[in-house]
C-alpha cells in the first residue's frame, strides 16, 4: 500500500520540513518508502536473514560433520578390515570346504584300506597260525622216538663195528702167523696119531651124542653133551700136549682163521652198510625234523610278520583316527569362524586327485588356512555386525548432513542470487523512481517558486564512526561494528530564480516549506499512495503560493485521496468536500459537512 513508519503519508503540523531536516539516511529510506521498494528490501532483509540462519546451519552441519570425521573415519577403518576378514572368511571357507572334501576323502579311503588290509592279514595269520598248530602236532613224539631209537642202535653198531675191527685185525695177524707157521710146517698127521687110537676117540664120542639124542630129559642131554666135550678135550690135550702140530692142521688152522676172518670182514662190511643206512635214516630223520622246523620258522616268521603288518595297520588306522579327530576339531573351529559355509564340502564328491597326491600338497593347503586363521584372529573383528550397523547408521547420517548441507548451501545461492535480484530491482526501481520524482519535483519546484531548479543527489557512502553508528541505533539493541559502509543518502540542491542560493541552509522558512511541499508533491506524483494527510503545510504560504498550493492539491487528488487540514481559503477551494469544526456557546463542538459540487450544483439551480 505504500505506507510505511517512517513515511510521507501523514505530514502533521510543522513537520512539513522533516524530509529536508531528515539525514541522508533517513531521506533515502522516505523516497524508498514512495517508491514501493520497501517490499523489496523486507524480501531482502528477509533473504538475508534467511541467508544468516542457513549460513549458520551450514556452519552447525559442518561442525556436526566434522564432529562425526573422526568417529566415521575410525568406524570405516573398522569395516574395512571387517570387509577384509569377511573376504578372508570367504576365502576361508573356499579353502576349508576344498581342504575338508580331500580331507574326508582321504580319512575315507586310508580307513577302508587300513581295514581291509588288517581283516586280510588278520584271515592270513589265522591260515598261518592253524599251519603252525598242525606242524608243531606233526613234529611231535614219533620222530623223537624214532631219532632216540635210531641213534641208540648207531651207537650199538659203531660199537660191534669197532669190535669187529679190532677182532678183524686180530684174526689177520693170527692168519699171518698161521701162514707162516703153514709155510714152515711139513709134519702130517699120520705121523703123529695112530688110526687105531683116533677111530677109537670118534667111536666113544659118536657114542656119547648119540645117547645124547637118545634122552629127553634136558638135564642128561646136558650131561652127555659134557661128557663129550670132555673126551673131545682130554683127547685133544693129549694131542696138543705129545705131538706136534701137522701140516693138515696147520693149514687147517689158516683155513679156520682165514674163515673166521673172512667173517669177521662181511660182518664188518654188514655192520659198516647198516652203520650207513642208519646214518642215512637219521639225516633223513633230521633233514625231516629240520625241514619241519625250517617250515614252522617260516610259519612263526610269517606269523611274526602278519602279526606286525596288523600292529602297523592298527597303528595307522589309530593315526587315521587322529587325523579324523583333527579334522573334526577343524570343522567345529572352520564353523565358529565361517559359519554354515563350511558345511558345502558335505555335499561335494571327491576332489580330482585326492587319492592320488601326496600328502605335502594337503599340508600345504592346511598351513596356508592355518595362517589365514591367524589374519583373522588377529584382525580381533568378531562378526562385527554391530561395527557395521553404526557405521550405516553414521555413514546414513553423514550423508544426511551432507544433502541438508548442499540443500543449505543451494539455498545459500539461491538466497543470495535472490539477495543480488533484489538489489539489482531495488536499485533500478530507485534510479528509475529517482530519475521521475527529480522530473516532478523539477516541475512543481518551477511551479511553486515560477522558476528555479530542484533535485535530489544520490550521496558517496562513507565510512562512519561506532559514536555515529550508536547515535543511528540508539533506540536498538544491536551493537555496531567499528566501522562500517554508510549506506548512499540523498542530498538535496536547490536553485531559487533570480537568487544565489543553492543549499538548504540559506531558504527561509517559506521556501523551506515549498521546497517541502514540491518534494513530497513530486514523491506523491511518482507513485501515489492510498491516502495523503496535510496538516496545515501551507501554513507559512502567502496567497499567492497559497494559490499554487491548492492547484497542485488538485492536480494529486486525481491520483490519491487527500485529507487536509488548513485555513487557507485558496486550499479550501479546491477541496471537493469540506468538514468544518465549530463550538458554539454552549461548548460543544459541532461537525459542518459540505460537498462542493453538490453546493454548486444546488446554487445553479
Amino acid at each position: 500500500a505504500n505506507i510505511g513508519g517512517s513515511g510521507y503519508q501523514i505530514i502533521s503540523q510543522g513537520r512539513a520540513d522533516r524530509i529536508l531536516n531528515a539525514t541522508p539516511r533517513e531521506r533515502r529510506e522516505m523516497l524508498e518508502d514512495a517508491l514501493g521498494l520497501k517490499l523489496f528490501q523486507h524480501k531482502k532483509a528477509e533473504s538475508e536473514r534467511k541467508l544468516e540462519e542457513t549460513a549458520n546451519n551450514i556452519e552447525k552441519t559442518r561442525s556436526l560433520r566434522r564432529e562425526i570425521a573422526p568417529h566415521m573415519r575410525f568406524l570405516r577403518t573398522q569395516v574395512e578390515k571387517i570387509e577384509r576378514a569377511r573376504e578372508q572368511k570367504e576365502e576361508l571357507a573356499a579353502r576349508l570346504n576344498e581342504y575338508l572334501a580331500r580331507e574326508n576323502a582321504w580319512i575315507s579311503h586310508e580307513d577302508t584300506r587300513l581295514r581291509d588290509d588288517e581283516r586280510e592279514h588278520e584271515t592270513q595269520l589265522r591260515l598261518v597260525t592253524d599251519s603252525i598248530r598242525e606242524a608243531r602236532a606233526a613234529r611231535a613224539p614219533d620222530d623223537s622216538r624214532a631219532m632216540t631209537e635210531l641213534r641208540t642202535r648207531l651207537v650199538t653198531s659203531d660199537q660191534r663195528l669197532a669190535d669187529t675191527r679190532r677182532e678183524s685185525d686180530k684174526l689177520a695177524r693170527e692168519l699171518g702167523r698161521a701162514e707162516g707157521a703153514l709155510e714152515a710146517n711139513h709134519v702130517t698127521v699120520e705121523a703123529i696119531v695112530p688110526v687105531p687110537h683116533v677111530r677109537g676117540f670118534a667111536r666113544d664120542v659118536d657114542t656119547t651124542i648119540a645117547d645124547a639124542e637118545r634122552e629127553f630129559d634136558l638135564g642128561r642131554i646136558r650131561m652127555r653133551l659134557t661128557e663129550a666135550r670132555s673126551r673131545i678135550k682130554s683127547f685133544v690135550d693129549g694131542l696138543s700136549g705129545s705131538a706136534p702140530v701137522t701140516n693138515e692142521e696147520a693149514r687147517q688152522h689158516v683155513v679156520q682163521i682165514a674163515a673166521a676172518l673172512q667173517r669177521v670182514q662181511d660182518e664188518e662190511k654188514t655192520l659198516v652198510a647198516e652203520i650207513a643206512g642208519l646214518r642215512t635214516q637219521i639225516a633223513e630223520v633230521r633233514e625231516r625234523g629240520l625241514a619241519a622246523e625250517r617250515d614252522l620258522i617260516g610259519l612263526e616268521s610269517n606269523s611274526r610278520e602278519l602279526q606286525g603288518k596288523i600292529h602297523v595297520a592298527q597303528d595307522a588306522r589309530r593315526s587315521v583316527m587322529d587325523v579324523r579327530r583333527r579334522f573334526e576339531d577343524e570343522v567345529r573351529e572352520g564353523i565358529a569362524l565361517v559359519g554354515a559355509a563350511i558345511h558345502s564340502w558335505q555335499h561335494a564328491g571327491i576332489p580330482e586327485g585326492a587319492l592320488s597326491e601326496e600328502r605335502g600338497e594337503q599340508d600345504k593347503r592346511h598351513r596356508e588356512i592355518e595362517r589365514l586363521k591367524i589374519k583373522i584372529e588377529e584382525s580381533g573383528i568378531g562378526n562385527g555386525d554391530a561395527i557395521i550397523k553404526e557405521f550405516k547408521q553414521t555413514k546414513e547420517r553423514d550423508e544426511f548432513l551432507e544433502r541438508e548441507m548442499l540443500d543449505l548451501e543451494k539455498s545459500a545461492a539461491s538466497l543470495k542470487d535472490i539477495i543480488v535480484e533484489l538489489d539489482k530491482t531495488i536499485d533500478a526501481r530507485f534510479h528509475e523512481g529517482l530519475s521521475k520524482i527529480n522530473d516532478a519535483l523539477d516541475m512543481f519546484f518551477q511551479k511553486l517558486f515560477g522558476g528555479g531548479h530542484a533535485r535530489l543527489e544520490i550521496e558517496e557512502p562513507r565510512a562512519r564512526s561506532r559514536e555515529e553508528a550508536r547515535e543511528v541505533d540508539e533506540d536498538t539493541d544491536v551493537v555496531p561494528e567499528e566501522e562500517e559502509s554508510l549506506y548512499a543518502g540523498l542530498s538535496i540542491s536547490v536553485s531559487l530564480p533570480r537568487k544565489k542560493i543553492r543549499g538548504l541552509e540559506a531558504l527561509s522558512g517559506g521556501e523551506r516549506a515549498l521546497t517541502s511541499i514540491a518534494l513530497i508533491f513530486s514523491m506523491s506524483r511518482v507513485n501515489p499512495p492510498p491516502f495523503l494527510i496535510l496538516d496545515e503545510t501551507d501554513a507559512a504560504l502567502d496567497e499567492a503560493n497559497s494559490r499554487r498550493y491548492a492547484d497542485m492539491i488538485r492536480e494529486l487528488g486525481k491520483h490519491s485521496q487527500l485529507i487536509v487540514i488548513t485555513h487557507n481559503r485558496a486550499t479550501m477551494a479546491a477541496a471537493g468536500e469540506l468538514y468544518g469544526i465549530t463550538m458554539t456557546a454552549d461548548g460543544v463542538s459541532r461537525v459542518l459537512a459540505v460537498k462542493l459540487e453538490q453546493a454548486e450544483l444546488a446554487s445553479a439551480r
